[in-house]
């Protein structure tokens, strides 16, 4: 099997996939507890995406200086500050951190 194999059937499980998302009856993703699960799959995968993306590099787990800028990140949009200036000050934390490094 090569590459290419690999890639087509990939698309077309993906394509399946979307595909029977427009079978599943719209009364069954209206009812309380498949919208809570919905509402809840969708911020736990960001989280994992969150933290795959700042303590993974190859294989290993690091703790660098994107690890500080997501903590005053995260603290920043606790306190309702606006978007751009979260993102400023996160990149201005890792890049003291690693001047300083």
């Amino acid at each position: 099997m090569t590459t290419w194999h690999i890639i087509l059937i990939a698309s077309a499980a993906t394509l399946a996939l979307k595909l029977g998302g427009y079978l599943v009856p719209a009364g069954l993703l209206e009812r309380e507890r498949p919208a809570r699960i919905a509402d809840l799959l969708t911020v736990s995968l960001l989280a994992a995406l969150i933290a795959v993306q700042t303590l993974g590099a190859g294989q290993a787990i690091v703790v660098d200086a994107r690890v500080p800028a997501v903590v005053v990140a995260a603290a920043l949009f606790a306190l309702r500050v606006p978007f751009i200036v979260v993102v400023a000050a996160a990149a201005l934390v890792a890049a003291g951190i690693r001047a300083f490094t």
